[in-house]
């Protein structure tokens, strides 16, 4: 098969990194739109969206760029020890992060966004040099199955089995067995160990989607292909959602299904209007961010860290430099909640003016 580059995925991409970098970086964490929160427990909002969607994204490249290498019959050791590579890189890079301010040993977070992003890569890479369609819709069910299973029978000590919800689920009990003290709450992560495997099941589902994007069907049935199949999986997780809740926090199987055709749906937009119809002179910061997906999360993330070290005096107090630029330029004009919200704009049209100058010289940074 010809190589080609999908701007639809990039688009895609692109899209993802802004939502990550608008829901991460709020003027203030008292002011925010609802639709920028995280749903408390059970539920959704759209910013649940965001992390499942890079990770649908993860499996989707995973699809295009190793299928050449099955095609090619250049499938290698040195492949295997690429992916391991760059699985060592990014959970690195989320480890380095992590260490930011504190640089604390005994009480950093080892789990993390990057963490994850790197062992469901890893997990999904060798799956994906190992078996066919089948055999990886075949382990996308076994993953959601057996993790349901486990959530509800395994017994918690002190609470029993079956508990779903914050204190005496089965994820926070292996976390705080295995990981106390390195966690983002006491007792339980978002991104732990359990909860690994169904978010192994979404990268999973994004390179079944890959292959279907990089299959020689016209643009028409794939993208009508994108929308059945987003729909059918979507509804699947709001059908089952009162026997096994939608919940970020769990990555619950449900979860899985209905954040995979979301992104299904969205890829099928994308696809259907940039690849498909050629409209894509809009999109151009959104290619930029798609193309440097990980150096924008990795450099956003470290400036968000860094304006809230730096501080400036400000009538005999010290204000952090975020605090400083919210509370003083942004919040005074244009109120809370919108004040708040504008911070993330501005920080987002900040570095598609960093990263722009590399989009046009064609510098993609790779890990």
């Amino acid at each position: 098969m010809k190589d080609k580059r999908f701007s639809s995925l990039d688009i895609f991409r692109g899209l993802t990194i802004a939502g990550m970098i608008l829901v991460n970086n709020p003027g203030s964490w008292k002011h925010i739109y609802a639709p920028l929160r995280h749903a408390e427990w059970h539920g959704w909002t759209p910013t649940d969206l965001i992390f499942p969607f890079f990770l649908f994204i993860v499996g989707v490249s995973i699809s295009l760029s190793l299928s050449k290498r099955i095609e090619q019959r250049t499938v290698e050791y040195n492949l295997y020890f690429k992916i391991i590579k760059r699985t060592v890189i990014i959970f690195a890079l989320g480890i380095g992060l992590a260490l930011i301010p504190s640089l604390s040993f005994e009480t950093l977070r080892i789990p993390g966004v990057l963490q994850r992003i790197a062992l469901c890569y890893l997990f999904s890479s060798l799956l994906f040099l190992k078996t066919g369609a089948q055999g990886r819709s075949v382990a996308v069910f076994s993953l959601l199955g057996v993790y349901w299973i486990m959530m509800k029978l395994i017994p918690v000590p002190g609470y029993g089995a079956g508990i779903l919800e914050y204190e005496g689920n089965l994820c926070a009990f292996i976390d705080s067995q295995l990981l106390a003290g390195h966690l983002y709450k006491l007792g339980f992560d978002p991104e732990g160990i359990l909860s690994t495997l169904p978010a192994v099941a979404t990268v999973l589902l994004g390179t079944l989607t890959g292959d279907w994007l990089r299959s020689s069907r016209g643009s028409l049935q794939k993208t009508f292909g994108f929308f059945v199949g987003g729909t059918v999986f979507a509804l699947s997780g709001i059908l089952l959602h009162p026997y096994f809740p939608i919940n970020k926090q769990l990555w619950t199987s449900t979860y899985v299904l209905f954040t995979a055709g979301a992104a299904m749906l969205v890829l099928g937009v994308c696809y259907g209007v940039i690849d498909g119809m050629r409209l894509k002179k809009w999109s151009t910061p959104f290619l930029i961010f798609g193309t440097n997906a990980i150096a924008v999360y990795v450099g956003s993330s470290l400036m968000a860290k860094l304006i809230s070290l730096i501080h400036v005096s400000v009538d005999g107090r010290a204000l952090s430099l975020k605090s400083y630029i919210y509370t003083r330029l942004l919040a005074p004009w244009a109120g809370n909640l919108n004040g708040s919200l504008l911070f993330p704009l501005l920080l987002i049209i900040l570095w598609i003016g960093i990263m722009a100058p590399l989009y046009r010289k064609k510098i993609f940074i790779k890990i």
